[in-house]
C-alpha cells in the first residue's frame, strides 16, 4: 500500500482505476506502512481500508484484516503478492464464502525469489500458502514465464496470463537524445545495480563525451550508502543518484533518457519498462524482465547480468545512429499502445472477472 512495494503498488493503483472504468466498485484493502500516508492520495477516489500490523513486518500480520475483508462485502477478492499473512486471510475468506479469489504473485514464485530464504518460504507453504492456493479460483500470471512458475508450484491451478497495462503513450519525439542512460526502481539486490555500475565504469572510454547514468530509486540504507560511496569514489564517471522520482519528476527523467537500463536477476513484469516504452524510450534489459516482445520488435537490447555483458549492450546502444534509435523508439510506442495498451489489457480482465463471477 505504498511506493515501498514498487511495481506492485503501481499495479494495484492501475487495477483499481481499470475496475472503476469497467463499472465495478473497487474496494482496496491493505496493510498500513510507514510511507502509506505519502501515497494514499493516489487511491482517494476509491473505498480504501488500511489495517495496522503487529509483530515482524516481514510477516505482515494484522488481527483486524479478516474482519475488514468480511465487512467489505466483496463479490470477488484479488490478492496482490504472496508469502505474508494476507495470503492466509484471503484463503480463509475464499474457503468460508465460496466466492472467487484471484492471486497475483507478481513474480514472487520466480526461482530466484523462491531460492532466497528458502526455509522461510517452505514454512509459509506448509502453514498457509498451499491452503490459500487450493482455495483460489484462478492465478494471474503477468507473463508466460510466470505462468510456468505458477504451474510448477501449484500443480493444476487455473492460470490467466494478462500483462500489466502501460501508461498512455507519448507523442513520437523526433528530437535527438543525448547519451543518457536511466535506471528507475528499487535499490535492491535483485536489480543488479552493482553490476550496472561496474559496466558503466568499464564502458565510459567507449561512450560519447558527457555520457551520464542517472539512478532514480529508493531502498534500504546499505544500498543507498553503496551508491553514494561509488559516486564519491568516481566523481568523474558521470553517475548521478537522484533519489525517488514519481509523477512529473519521472516523466522529466524519461524525456532526457536515450535508454532505460534494467539488468535484473528477477522480475514479474517491470512497470519501469512499460513506462519507458510508453514514453518512447527503448530499453537495455535482461531476459529475466520477461518481455521478449521488446527484443522481437526492436524496442530493447538484450544484456546479461554480468558487468561485461551489460557494458557491451551499453556501448552497442549508444553507437546506434539517430535513425536507428528513432526506429527503436517507434517500436517501443507501438508495444505500449498495442499488446500492452490499457484497452487490450482491460478487455482481458473483464473477461476473466466475468467468467469467475458467473461460474
Amino acid at each position: 500500500m505504498s511506493r515501498r512495494n514498487g511495481g506492485v503498488f503501481e499495479a494495484v493503483v492501475a487495477q483499481a482505476k481499470m475496475l472503476g472504468r469497467l463499472g465495478a466498485e473497487p474496494v482496496v484493502l491493505g496493510l498500513r506502512e510507514a510511507s502509506t500516508s505519502d501515497d494514499l492520495w493516489r487511491l482517494a477516489e476509491f473505498e480504501t481500508h488500511l489495517v495496522d500490523q503487529s509483530g515482524p513486518q516481514a510477516f505482515g500480520f494484522s488481527p483486524d484484516l479478516p474482519e475488514t475483508i468480511d465487512a467489505a462485502r466483496l463479490d470477488l477478492l484479488h490478492l496482490h503478492g504472496i508469502w505474508q499473512y494476507p495470503t492466509h486471510a484471503a484463503g480463509d475468506w475464499a474457503s468460508a464464502t465460496g466466492k472467487p479469489l484471484v492471486i497475483s504473485p507478481h513474480g514472487m514464485l520466480d526461482p530466484w525469489i523462491t531460492s532466497r530464504n528458502a526455509w522461510k518460504k517452505h514454512i509459509a507453504r506448509a502453514l498457509w500458502e498451499r491452503h490459500a492456493w487450493r482455495s483460489a479460483a484462478a492465478f494471474h500470471a503477468l507473463t508466460d514465464a510466470e505462468a510456468d512458475d505458477i504451474a510448477r508450484e501449484t500443480r493444476g491451478a487455473r492460470i490467466a496470463t494478462i500483462p500489466n497495462p502501460a501508461p498512455a503513450v507519448a507523442a513520437p519525439d523526433e528530437a535527438t537524445r543525448g547519451p543518457n542512460a536511466l535506471y528507475i526502481g528499487r535499490i535492491h539486490e535483485k536489480k543488479n545495480l552493482a553490476a550496472l555500475i561496474g559496466a558503466w565504469l568499464a564502458a565510459r572510454p567507449d561512450l560519447a563525451e558527457g555520457a551520464t547514468l542517472t539512478i532514480a530509486g529508493w531502498g534500504d540504507d546499505a544500498g543507498v550508502d553503496m551508491l553514494e560511496r561509488t559516486m564519491r569514489e568516481h566523481r568523474e564517471a558521470g553517475i548521478e543518484f537522484v533519489g525517488t522520482a514519481f509523477g512529473s519528476q519521472k516523466a522529466a527523467l524519461l524525456d532526457l533518457a536515450r535508454f532505460l537500463v534494467l539488468p535484473s536477476h528477477s522480475e514479474g513484469l517491470p512497470m519501469a519498462i512499460l513506462e519507458a516504452w510508453a514514453a518512447g524510450v527503448p530499453t537495455i534489459m535482461t531476459e529475466h524482465c520477461h518481455l521478449p516482445e521488446g527484443f522481437a520488435q526492436g524496442a530493447a537490447i538484450r544484456c546479461g547480468t554480468d558487468s561485461n555483458s551489460i557494458r557491451e549492450a551499453l556501448v552497442s546502444g549508444f553507437r546506434a545512429t539517430d535513425a536507428e534509435w528513432q526506429g527503436m523508439s517507434r517500436a517501443a510506442l507501438e508495444l505500449a499502445s498495442g499488446p500492452f495498451g490499457a484497452h487490450s489489457v482491460s478487455a482481458k480482465w473483464e473477461a476473466l472477472y466475468s467468467a469467475l463471477l458467473e461460474s
